[in-house]
């Protein structure tokens, strides 16, 4: 791909975007999932409600929600002459093209970073005494509405999950809250939230990420993933055509090695969707 065509594709992207759009959006950080149980894709929000949605494009070429709203700010002119710096910054090898796999590695980047960003957002409103540092007791209040202190300062027991569902939540995200923890404080500063936040983003996190699907989909504790165990009790909801479709997924998009199960990488493929 020459400069001038990938320019012209992030011309379209970003300064339609900035006449004619506000981001006024937010995005659903929290280890969002598909109805199936696994991670949503990072383009989840490139369609929404059927219709093309401009805004992502625009967040995902510049890799920042607030990048983009700035966008919205400036003249034709200007978004023209910073779009033509990007475009060089895609270009790693400067050799004046920009090919698919250096505009892929650019998006991947971008969407890094996009977690990186409304972690950072969200972590000032989780760590509530201010310390720069998130503790488990801090999450559970915020996202749970649980409180551990009375008025007086006195430590409490917390709540009770109001369900079963809340209770495996809740035990999901402290497995997911120590495995971030690098280095076992009980505390998570800014980075490790991150990866707590976004662990599909992060190699190191996929291990958890496996053993916890596998806690949830695999009945038979057999260490891998069959078709009724793919579906789930989705099935129960849909006609025999989709079935048909999700079969056709589960044969030829996840089973690589065609033995009729998922197993390690197959059901990483399922559900942390690399966009390739």
């Amino acid at each position: 791909m020459w400069l001038p065509t990938v320019w012209l594709f992030l011309l379209a992207a970003c300064v339609q975007s900035a006449t004619t759009h506000k981001h006024a959006h937010t995005h659903a950080i929290n280890k969002e999932r598909t109805e199936d149980g696994a991670f949503a894709p990072r383009d989840s929000h490139h369609l929404e409600r059927g219709e093309h949605f401009s805004e992502f494009d625009h967040e995902a070429i510049l890799g920042s929600v607030k990048e983009a709203e700035e966008f919205d700010n400036l003249s034709p002119d200007e978004s023209k002459r910073r779009l033509a710096v990007l475009v060089t910054k895609i270009d790693q090898n400067a050799d004046g093209y920009v090919d698919r796999h250096e505009l892929k590695a650019w998006i991947l980047r971008s969407f890094k970073s996009l977690a990186e960003e409304e972690a950072s957002d969200r972590f000032d409103d989780v760590d509530l005494n201010n310390d720069d540092l998130v503790t488990w007791d801090e999450y559970l209040q915020e996202t749970y509405g649980m409180d551990s202190e009375d008025e007086e300062g006195v430590r409490l027991a917390f709540e009770q999950p109001r369900d079963e569902d809340e209770r495996k939540l809740i035990n999901d995200d402290k497995e997911m809250f120590n495995a971030a923890d690098a280095d076992q404080n009980g505390r998570l500063d800014s980075n490790e939230y991150v990866k707590f936040i976004s662990p599909e983003e992060f190699p190191e996190m996929l291990p958890i990420i496996l053993q916890q699907t596998l806690r949830e989909k695999d009945k038979n504790n057999d260490g891998r993933i069959d078709f009724q165990e793919f579906v789930g009790d989705n099935a129960k909801d849909h006609d025999k055509e989709w079935l048909v479709v999700e079969m056709d997924k589960f044969k030829h998009d996840f089973d690589k090695d065609n033995d009729g199960y998922l197993n390690g990488n197959e059901i990483l493929s399922w559900v942390v969707p690399s966009n390739e």
